[in-house]
């Protein structure tokens, strides 16, 4: 954790002397300590922008039926739609992993953890439409 007099000073960075920050990717920012405020950004805007791909790809499948679970429905019921969300997930990796785009975008690139990050958080959206649908089936056979 930052200290809030840090965050709240954020522009003296250049100054601070010994500052460490625990983090999973092990950068050492004592060295500048306004990567931080870079290279930290980055990758935590890269990761919430991946979150959100990730959790409007899962939709997709979900809404490949109203009613009817995934496991039913199959995931393969719309070949296009398999298609069309590896295309999106394609051309998001571009812009993470190809310097040019990356660059323009504003974005870094994920490792293997990053990526674990991101599922745990944007797959829920399948378990919570899968319960939903399976309340309206309830509903509906009423």
């Amino acid at each position: 954790m930052v200290e809030y007099s840090k965050l709240k000073n954020w522009t003296d960075c250049e100054d601070w002397k010994g500052f460490s920050v625990r983090n999973y990717d092990e950068i050492d920012y004592s060295k500048n300590p306004c990567d931080y405020f870079t290279i930290g950004k980055r990758k935590a805007s890269t990761l919430s922008l991946t979150v959100l791909v990730m959790i409007e790809m899962f939709n997709a499948l979900n809404a490949l039926s109203d009613e009817g679970s995934l496991l039913t429905v199959g995931v393969f019921a719309n070949p296009f739609l398999i298609l069309a969300i590896i295309g999106s997930v394609t051309l998001h990796c571009i812009i993470l992993y190809i310097p040019f785009f990356a660059k323009i975008f504003g974005t870094a690139p994920l490792n293997f953890n990053d990526w674990k990050l991101v599922l745990v958080f944007s797959f829920p959206v399948i378990i919570l439409d899968e319960v939903l649908k399976f309340f309206a089936r309830i509903r509906t056979q009423r």
